[in-house]
């Protein structure tokens, strides 16, 4: 049975918004700030899929600027700053520490020219800047890292959030604003929101299946790519920004709820749906950890685990060099939303509008 909060209509356009993940949420509360009615439509309810299976991280993406997005880092930097200013007491500033090996991983030079550039696009942000910790400090800081070849690390600044909680935030700022939320309505037909000016395809990894409905050929395509974490019953000192083992790939190990996050993978999927972890990222993770602490971590040692599949414009044979950029595309009356990164919501929403009020 569907249920809706009901909310005074304000005046202009009348705009559904199918999707009530944190892009969804957003930019319906963008659209309400300018007046629009607007209802935010949601099949299950809101921030329960992709929106809260994230790394809890607000983060510029220090990995990116390997493969150039240095204006992608640019953009989530400063919208990482916005989040804290707006919803301190669901975010914090977040320390991690990227630990350097001889003979191991990337060189102490690449790190180092990487976090001060990371320091550079962040300037403004008013978080503090990178700094390097000496190998005898870093022992006492997480003395489970493994010594042999240890030269110290790099720390830097991002920022780490309650996802489920910081998104339903901003579905409630939306709907003090007017915003009317209807949950547990799926749409399947463009047909069931005629009576609306505008419909937004805000369905994340569902997005294809609206677009679907209408002629000519998509202007994007979608990589469905899982990402899977894993929760370890032991207390994390400090956060780790770590290099798999044999890969180019980074992972992060994270403090959670008095437990740490180890996450993420990234595979690719053939259908958009959340799935279980699979036995084989758990053994990939694992190995990944084990490769820095000691003791290692064994099964028994884990005490949860969660997936989410992220939207990603198809671009790239690697996952991991994919763009976490976003685009759109109008047919008609209907705006559609590809892609998009958590940290970056609020910007893509302000973007979006010009896209669905045209």
């Amino acid at each position: 049975m569907a249920s809706a909060l009901r909310c005074r209509w304000s005046t202009d356009l009348r705009i559904a918004v199918v999707g009530a993940g944190i892009i969804g949420a957003c930019t319906a509360l963008a659209l309400a700030r300018r007046g629009h009615a607007v209802r935010l439509i949601e099949r299950g309810q809101p921030m329960r899929e992709t929106s809260s299976a994230s790394s809890k991280l607000l983060h510029g993406g220090l990995r990116y600027l390997e493969t150039g997005h240095f204006g992608l880092v640019r953009k989530s930097l400063l919208a990482r700053r916005a989040w804290l200013e707006q919803a301190p007491h669901l975010c914090r500033p977040l320390e991690l520490i990227i630990p350097v090996y001889r003979g191991q991983g990337r060189p102490k030079w690449i790190l180092g020219a990487g976090v001060r550039l990371y320091d550079w696009l962040a300037s403004g942000s008013g978080f503090p800047e990178s700094r390097w910790i000496p190998a005898s400090e870093l022992k006492s800081i997480r003395p489970d890292l493994k010594q042999e070849g240890l030269l110290g690390a790099y720390a830097y600044h991002d920022a780490q959030m309650d996802d489920l909680a910081l998104g339903e935030w901003v579905v409630r700022q939306a709907t003090e604003l007017g915003v009317e939320l209807e949950t547990g309505r799926e749409i399947h037909r463009l047909e069931e929101l005629d009576e609306f000016d505008r419909i937004v395809n805000a369905c994340g990894p569902w997005a294809m299946n609206l677009r679907s409905q209408q002629s000519g050929t998509p202007a994007y395509r979608l990589d469905w790519v899982r990402g899977s974490h894993l929760i370890i019953d032991r207390l994390c000192p400090a956060a780790l920004f770590l290099q798999v083992p044999d890969e180019k790939r980074i992972f992060f190990v994270l403090p959670y709820q008095e437990k740490t996050l180890v996450g993420t993978t990234e595979i690719r999927q053939g259908f958009p749906d959340n799935s279980v972890v699979s036995g084989e990222e758990v053994d990939y993770l694992l190995r990944a950890i084990n490769a820095y602490i000691s003791p290692g971590v064994t099964r028994a040692g884990l005490v949860g685990s969660f997936s989410g599949v992220r939207p990603l414009i198809k671009s790239n044979q690697n996952p991991s060099a994919a763009s976490r950029e976003w685009a759109f595309e109008r047919v008609g009356k209907v705006a559609h939303i590809y892609g998009g990164k958590w940290t970056t919501a609020q910007i893509q929403a302000e973007e979006s509008v010009k896209w669905i009020i045209q």
